[in-house]
């Protein structure tokens, strides 16, 4: 595990002192991931990383508003881009620190299985959870990928639309829609895995999900931050990604 990794990385730190806090804004399809990382970056150096999960637009918008955060994780280039184009990005342009993957999901107990993707267009399925391709970068993949394989058309009609990926993938999993267009790393935790199966999309039917960051300009912990994106893209934490659902940057 990757907190094993690093427990040992930093034997002095002094748990007596209070723990510096850094406030992180992820993508919603991180939320998965998240907590596993900062959890071992936490013992590894003493640093508290606070985290919030949304869509990549909400979060932007929320930070160019003024909310009070000190590293973008978006899931996506544009976003994170949008922070630097209003000159609150610490730096000129943001930084990728994984890639991301499309999934077809559906519960082990759905008529349905066993998926492909041609199980978009059964005439047994009347709902589609995808994120709102308005707000988050998965929901933009599915919708594209969707019209890639022909089938909007047909499945448009029956789409759900989620704030999210992490609620189009609860939506899936709950049973309020039959098949979900969801995150790999939705896909790929402990939960999803014992309630259903996947397929993944072909990724040459939507564009590369990018995931990049940015520091934010106000942030009063850039030292901080910069540090830990840094430790994101360690050769070590980029080496665990793909057992979380991610691809490393190289």
């Amino acid at each position: 595990m990757v907190m094993a990794l690093f427990c040992a990385l930093n034997a002095s730190v002094m748990w007596g002192q209070q723990a510096k806090e850094l406030h992180v804004a992820a993508a919603a399809d991180l939320q998965p991931v998240l907590p596993t990382l900062v959890d071992a970056y936490l013992k590894a150096t003493g640093v508290r990383v606070v985290t919030s999960f949304g869509s990549s637009a909400t979060l932007a918008q929320q930070i160019i508003n003024g909310a009070p955060v000190d590293l973008f994780l978006s899931a996506d280039f544009s976003n994170p881009e949008k922070i630097v184009a209003a000159g609150l990005a610490d730096g000129s342009v943001p930084t990728q620190y994984a890639k991301g993957a499309l999934v077809l999901w559906a519960r082990k107990d759905s008529p349905l299985q066993p998926i492909s993707i041609d199980s978009l267009t059964d005439k047994r399925v009347t709902s589609v959870a995808i994120a709102n391709p308005l707000h988050a970068p998965y929901g933009l993949a599915a919708e594209r990928a969707l019209k890639a394989l022909k089938m909007y058309d047909a499945v448009a009609p029956h789409l759900v639309i989620a704030e999210n990926i992490a609620q189009a993938a609860q939506f899936v999993e709950s049973g309020n829609a039959q098949l979900g267009l969801i995150s790999l790393t939705g896909a790929s935790s402990a939960h999803f895995k014992e309630a259903g199966t996947f397929i993944r999309v072909p990724a040459e039917t939507y564009p590369p999900i990018m995931q990049c960051a940015v520091v934010t300009a106000k942030s009063e912990k850039k030292a901080e931050a910069h540090a830990f994106l840094d430790w994101l893209l360690s050769p070590t934490v980029q080496g665990s990604l793909e057992k979380y659902g991610l691809g490393a940057v190289k």
